[in-house]
């Protein structure tokens, strides 16, 4: 999280977010390095701080030691129907089956879960799914998107296309299986 965010103070992001009972740690990279800033910076909900500039290495340990500390804590579920999404491991089920999923698709997927029942942008997924060295289209999303639904066809959850914006996981109405 940068500190200084177009439209809105990164600290007030994380207050919002962490009001919301979202856990997912916060890294907070910044130019402002003072002692108070540092301070508030924690206070608010970040679980690190980083002065720029920085070197790569140091950012990379200190997602690793975060993503350590998160994995300590209680495993989280999410669970929209019949589908559910166990974070920590990694693993997504449809009732009592297991849904095999490429990276992507559950990068795709978590999020779309995570945000229910709001819409996810299409190019927010896409940025997600981008590395350092690769950069994803939104029209490539849309292929991870055709992957989901065939995989959760029938299930009773489906991923709505919402026109212009992104897409949202919902139950469907009437297509639910039968207990």
């Amino acid at each position: 999280m940068d500190i200084g965010l177009p439209g809105i103070d990164g600290l007030e992001l994380i207050r919002r977010v962490r009001r919301r009972g979202v856990l997912t740690p916060v890294l907070i990279l910044t130019a402002r390095d003072g002692l108070d800033d540092r301070v508030v910076g924690l206070d608010v909900g970040g679980d690190d701080y980083l002065v720029k500039p920085f070197l790569l290495p140091e950012l990379l340990a200190r997602v690793r030691a975060l993503i350590r500390r998160s994995r300590a804590a209680a495993s989280l579920v999410l669970a929209v129907g019949p589908l559910s999404l166990d974070v920590q491991r990694h693993s997504a089920m449809l009732g009592a089956v297991a849904l095999e999923l490429t990276g992507r698709e559950w990068n795709v997927l978590e999020q779309l879960v995570i945000a229910v029942p709001r819409v996810v942008a299409k190019q927010k997924l896409a940025d997600s799914l981008s590395q350092w060295d690769k950069e994803i289209t939104p029209n490539a999303v849309e292929i991870y998107v055709s992957r989901l639904r065939t995989k959760l066809a029938g299930s009773g959850v489906g991923i709505r296309t919402v026109r212009g914006i992104g897409y949202r996981v919902e139950v469907e109405a009437g297509d639910a299986p039968a207990p």
